[in-house]
């Protein structure tokens, strides 16, 4: 029964954490979801919270769920803002989304500190510097 199972592996689905201009000039980081598959993904999913130690005592975000629906082939979402002052926790985002007619799903862990900006990269299709985990 369990060979009856397919193993169904996400491998062009990402999470970018992002550092922008919002409309008043001030710095933010946003994150994204991206689609570096060359068809949609519906049902999109995107869970996240934080955890880790903070000042000597272990501490935990609230979770955040987020259903973004359809991301177009090629294509990026908007999840949410991020803090700067939670760089410092384990940021962890668990997507789930529908490719044809399989569901996926996979778990990106962002580990403390590596939100900074000598792990930056030009992220697809955003054209924007970040910080990747594909």
């Amino acid at each position: 029964m369990l060979k009856d199972i397919p193993k169904l592996v996400v491998e062009n689905v990402a999470i970018a954490i992002v550092q922008e201009k919002n409309d008043l000039g001030e710095i933010v980081w946003n994150s994204y979801l991206i689609n570096l598959y060359d068809e949609k993904i519906d049902g999109v999913l995107v869970s996240s919270k934080g955890y880790g130690n903070y000042d000597g005592r272990n501490v935990k975000t609230s979770m955040l769920r987020h259903l973004i629906g359809t991301v177009d082939a090629h294509d990026y979402a908007k999840i949410e803002p991020i803090m700067s002052n939670v760089f410092g926790l384990t940021n962890e985002f668990w997507v789930s989304f529908y490719l044809k007619k399989d569901m996926y799903d996979k778990k990106y862990i962002f580990l403390p500190e590596t939100i900074r900006e000598e792990n930056f990269t030009t992220i697809p299709f955003l054209n924007k510097r970040g910080v990747m985990i594909k």
